[in-house]
């Protein structure tokens, strides 16, 4: 994927995350695309939420061979007692997300293809129905299965350590503060975030600083 129309913008537009740009090099979020239909992907989502990417990713491989059928298919998830779930290792809120989460893909919640139609914001107050499935998910799933390019992820606190650490904040800024440095970064706003994710890595950036947890799973993935 050709992000140079992207990174010309933000360099342009934005002196100090041109320096960013400058210091990590190509963007890579291209490599990090997800495949599969929404109920895998709002899944797979939903048993990562809370768990460090080495739990999770255990999990899940074992939530994926609990049917026949592998992946499981919504109305397999619908039909699996809910003390086989658990003995994947799923608590049982998650439990509770996934079955409604199943309930409702199969009583009509969209397919990719009709997502790919629809703007950001009604994709986010569509899927944020689900239980369990909260904006910040959504946005991810904005980010890296539907490819969008002008997402920026506000209540993650990766994305707000890597502002404090880039623009050399004294303290973590709210989140209003970052919506409104985003008008600078605006169409392209996924590509700012990626680079924010990578200022957290050792050596990149204005100073050193760590990986909030909310976001620990997706800058761990990128």
């Amino acid at each position: 994927m050709d992000y140079s129309v992207a990174i010309a913008a933000l360099t342009k537009s934005d002196p100090i995350l041109a320096t960013l740009i400058q210091r990590v090099g190509a963007c890579r979020l291209d490599r990090v695309q997800q495949t599969g239909d929404l109920f895998f992907s709002l899944s797979k989502a939903i048993i990562h939420q809370q768990l460090s990417t080495k739990s999770a990713t255990a999990i899940h491989q074992r939530f994926l061979k609990i049917s026949p059928a592998q992946p499981p298919s919504a109305l397999d998830i619908l039909n699996t007692p809910d003390e086989v779930l658990r003995g994947v290792g799923i608590s049982r809120p998650k439990i509770i997300y996934l079955k409604d989460l199943a309930a409702k893909a199969i009583n009509g919640l969209p397919t990719i293809a009709e997502l790919e139609l629809m703007d950001g914001e009604t994709i986010i107050q569509t899927l944020t129905q689900v239980k369990g499935i909260g904006r910040w998910t959504v946005q991810m799933l904005l980010i890296f299965r539907l490819h969008r390019w002008d997402v920026l992820p506000i209540d993650d606190l990766g994305i707000r350590a890597g502002v404090r650490k880039v623009y050399n904040l004294a303290e973590l800024p709210h989140r209003k503060t970052v919506e409104q440095m985003g008008q600078l970064w605006k169409p392209y706003c996924t590509i700012a975030s990626w680079y924010l994710w990578r200022s957290l890595e050792q050596g990149v950036g204005s100073r050193e600083s760590g990986v909030g947890k909310e976001s620990s799973v997706v800058t761990s993935n990128q």
